[in-house]
């Protein structure tokens, strides 16, 4: 593992760290309204190079983001199921509007940005705004960054058999390797959860639903690498060294916020 790497890693995780353990609901709702505007930032430029997005009204929906816990809970899901209704329209408004200088490609990859960064990241601020969530967040942290630790030491060490096309630096062993790594992290994590605050964590329910959370990841993974390889880009950006961007890095996390706020509502 290169030295930028490793140097990126160790300041990284601990100002994610401080962000949720001390962040209130509120200041972690604004956290992710701006790291979702970051990823779609850099979607949108990677896809700028085969379409026309709709920026203002993915960056809207980031926005939107840091008001979720001023929302009264019961009213949440219906409010995101009439803005992402309205959100259609106005899509097609434009459509309408530009007399299809914008058209239904550019649309349906502006609003495919919304649903895959903004709806999924939305997940992790309600999940630590649950009883327990602050808590329960770090299992998608553990899941998503434990996987890619272990896959790419396991997969330099040992990987010989090439698992797709799509990302041909990764290996089967790697894969392999990061998810039984990341199962370490979980089930230690538990372990701490059970005897240090109390919880009553089921090692096998918390196994199961780790093993999923990290193949998920990873298919997080091989789908940021799928977009990359349509527009022809080798990274999102360049933000941080030895990772690329914001949607490098958390690639993984997007596509396992809302599996994981479900699955962790069974425990």
């Amino acid at each position: 593992m290169n030295m930028k790497r490793i140097a990126t890693s160790l300041i990284g995780f601990p100002i994610v760290a401080c962000a949720l353990i001390f962040g209130n609901k509120y200041v972690i709702d604004v956290i992710f309204a701006v790291v979702s505007a970051i990823s779609l930032y850099e979607y949108n430029k990677a896809l700028k190079l085969k379409a026309k997005p709709v920026l203002w009204i993915g960056y809207f929906a980031c926005f939107l983001m840091a008001f979720i816990h001023i929302i009264p809970t019961q009213y949440l899901g219906n409010i995101i199921g009439i803005l992402m209704a309205t959100t259609v329209l106005v899509l097609f408004l434009h459509v309408i509007a530009t007399n299809m200088k914008i058209n239904i490609v550019d649309i349906a990859l502006t609003f495919f940005g919304i649903c895959y960064i903004v709806i999924f990241l939305m997940f992790i601020p309600i999940l630590t705004g649950r009883e327990n969530g602050k808590l329960l967040v770090w299992y998608i942290i553990f899941a998503a960054w434990g996987t890619d630790v272990f896959a790419y030491c396991v997969g330099r060490r040992i990987g010989k058999h090439k698992f797709s096309e799509v990302s041909p630096k990764k290996s089967i062993e790697g894969c392999i390797g990061g998810t039984l790594g990341s199962l370490v992290f979980i089930i230690g994590y538990t372990v701490f959860l059970n005897n240090h605050f109390g919880m009553n964590i089921n090692y096998l329910l918390i196994s199961v639903i780790g093993i999923i959370l990290s193949l998920i990841g990873q298919v997080g993974d091989f789908s940021a690498s799928s977009i990359k390889r349509y527009v022809g880009i080798k990274d999102y950006s360049n933000i941080f060294p030895g990772h690329g961007g914001m949607l490098d890095r958390i690639d993984s996390v997007i596509f396992i916020a809302p599996f994981a706020y479900f699955l962790l509502m069974l425990i």
